[in-house]
């Protein structure tokens, strides 16, 4: 256990010598938050742009639902086909984008209003005002669908009734919290970038002991292989901890962002994040026979699956397939944990993500710990 800890002492030591490990392990997700205050803070009050796809044949509730969104105070509508509102909404010239699909106006006729999306690469601070207002017309035509139980007639007749009737409503300004939301979910795609980074860069340096030969002189101590990579872990698990609660308390106490959550439970699935970076590290580690190699795959791996998972932006904007491709990557779990989180859902209910992210830690573990038994080039170090 000593020799472990020597190893731990000295790895600090040695990382937090240069300063350029502060900047990369400290200054970098500080910078993130930077950046989501600028993607998000910089927001205006002003007309939000919607581009809306009607794949609905229908010509009377779906055109007067259309219609209710165009009479929106704010709000300018754009009828746009599909890859034009996928384009432009990536683009940011439009807002949001309301997509009524085929099968609308039959589910509100049947009073089960459904095939109605809101899309947007800036979250709920841009398609909560549309999406509440819409919900709510949706609702009232919706409960005339229910009362009349499939009778087309009396559908009609109570429907052109209620077109006539003239509404009012007052409105007052509350403060915004969906930009928080969406800083702190841009904040934590940037911080998982980082940790898979500073993970893969840490176990690289079981790679650089054993070319420059420190790591047979090591084993010529007391100190064991095993003793050695374990000491390389703890201290990726020491340093990974720092960054993750050095950005939650800047996040947090520094920039003033409430991240719509417990301070507690986004310390402990970002630490179980860290468990699957780390896991991760190991594997990249034992299939690669030197530095160069290591960092070839994490180039090859960690930028392309955090952009699939949607560390950069809301993974919504993609198109399904990339959507189920992400289900297969452990930072897609991560963000959805956070965002059902940040959405009022308590932690229990999330058992499952939670699983299914030790689940990749624990595979990716063993298969590390196979490939390092098996491969001669590297065997030594287990």
């Amino acid at each position: 256990m000593n020799n472990i800890l020597w190893i731990v002492r000295k790895q600090l030591l040695s990382t937090f010598r240069k300063r350029s490990s502060w900047i990369v392990y400290f200054g970098l997700p500080v910078a993130a938050i930077l950046l989501s205050m600028l993607i998000y803070g910089s927001s205006s009050g002003g007309t939000l742009k919607v581009g809306i796809l009607n794949q609905d044949g229908d010509k009377t509730l779906t055109q007067d639902a259309i219609h209710f969104v165009e009479g929106l105070n704010n709000v300018k509508i754009t009828m746009v086909d599909q890859a034009s509102m996928n384009k432009d909404i990536a683009s940011g010239k439009l807002d949001s984008g309301l997509i009524f699909e085929e099968g609308f106006a039959g589910s509100v006729r049947n009073g089960q209003p459904a095939h109605l999306r809101i899309v947007s690469a800036k979250g709920a601070e841009v398609t909560s005002y549309v999406k509440a207002l819409l919900e709510g017309y949706v609702g009232n035509v919706a409960s005339i669908g229910q009362s009349t139980k499939n009778d087309a007639d009396a559908f009609d007749a109570i429907y052109a009734d209620y077109k006539k009737s003239s509404f009012k409503f007052e409105s007052e300004s509350l403060e915004d919290t969906a930009k928080y939301k969406d800083m702190t979910y841009q904040t934590i795609g940037f911080l998982l970038m980082f940790l898979l980074f500073s993970a893969v860069n840490m176990s690289n340096l079981i790679l650089k002991e054993r070319e420059n030969r420190t790591f047979l002189r090591l084993l010529s101590s007391p100190l064991s292989a095993r003793g050695f990579v374990l000491g390389n872990v703890l201290v990726t698990f020491i340093i990974q901890v720092l960054q993750i609660v050095v950005t939650l308390l800047v996040l947090k106490y520094a920039i003033g962002i409430d991240s719509g959550m417990p301070f507690g439970e986004m310390l402990g699935i970002l630490l179980l994040f860290s468990l699957v970076a780390i896991a991760l590290a190991l594997l990249l580690t034992a299939f690669s026979k030197n530095s160069k190699g290591a960092s070839a795959l994490q180039t090859l791996i960690i930028t392309p699956t955090c952009l699939l998972a949607g560390c950069f932006f809301p993974s919504e904007i993609m198109p399904d397939t990339v959507q189920k491709i992400s289900s297969f990557l452990p930072q897609h779990w991560l963000l959805d944990t956070i965002t059902k989180l940040q959405d009022g859902q308590a932690i229990g209910s999330l058992a499952l993500n939670l699983f299914i992210l030790l689940a990749f830690a624990v595979v990716f573990t063993l298969i590390a710990i196979y490939r390092f038994n098996r491969n001669n080039d590297v065997k030594q170090f287990i």
